[in-house]
């Protein structure tokens, strides 16, 4: 079966310009054009487009997606397993912030109590599932399982004033790394500082018998190893991960 452009668009429910828009950017492009000039799309590109809106669910950029759709080894079956995985992780968290603020509605009509702790459950969880999405399976291979588990109870457990002070540190964290990675020196004090502070970061995720100056440098260089952890600390400011690796490894060793 084809489509139009008009047709598609309703039937994926988006506009028309933004499907212009993914065929001026090579993203989806139609089987052909009809004889009067209009876009007509095959079951393929339905396909294609069906996986572009999972993947855009997912916050990936456009940029990204395409690079992923036309890679030699892309896997339609295994793409949507791993689309289902992630939506269903993006369930949980909205169904723990859904039950949180009902809870709250609740305690503002008088009809329940709600301890400071629970008023942060949602949150808690949404940085667990966060943290597994970055870090998960590359961790699990090199810490285990184990660990990573007491790390996950760790940050499920945090009080009101834990989950509000590593917010905090993580915004000081960046902002410090930025500022270092503008002086240029790994070694400088403002980029130890930034190593320091990303210590207490780390600290508030592992267990407390997790952290060594061996763990450290390995998570740094694995931040440049793993393009999705260079992408990362891109968004802080491009090329800061290979300075953080360097300053880490000053930090550990001094």
């Amino acid at each position: 079966m084809e489509y139009t452009i008009n047709k598609l668009a309703t039937l994926a429910g988006v506009s028309t310009r933004t499907l212009r828009y993914y065929d001026q950017c090579k993203l989806l492009t139609p089987v052909r054009s009809s004889t009067n000039g209009y876009r007509i799309y095959g079951q393929k590109e339905v396909d294609r487009l069906q996986h572009i809106l999972f993947y855009r669910e997912l916050d990936v950029p456009l940029e990204q997606i395409h690079k992923i759709l036309e890679n030699e080894g892309f896997d339609s079956e295994s793409a949507l397993q791993g689309h289902l995985s992630a939506l269903l992780s993006k369930k949980r968290k909205l169904d723990l912030l859904i039950a949180n603020v009902e809870k709250t509605i609740s305690v503002l009509k008088g009809e329940t109590i709600m301890k400071n702790n629970e008023k942060f459950s949602g949150f808690s969880e949404k940085l667990v599932q966060d943290n597994e999405k970055l870090y998960g399976a590359e961790i699990r291979e090199k810490y285990g399982d184990d660990t990573v588990n007491k790390s996950n109870a760790k940050v499920r457990g945090m009080t009101e004033d834990e989950y509000m002070e590593v917010e905090k540190l993580s915004e000081e964290f960046n902002a410090v790394l930025k500022a270092a990675f503008e002086q240029g020196d790994p070694a400088s004090d403002l980029a130890q500082k930034a190593c320091e502070l990303h210590k207490q970061w780390l600290c508030y995720f592992w267990d407390k018998d997790s952290y060594s100056k061996e763990a450290h440098i390995g998570m740094a260089q694995m931040y440049v190893d793993d393009p999705r952890f260079t992408a990362y600390y891109d968004k802080i400011v491009v090329g800061c991960a290979p300075f953080l690796r360097d300053a880490v490894e000053i930090y550990c060793k001094s």
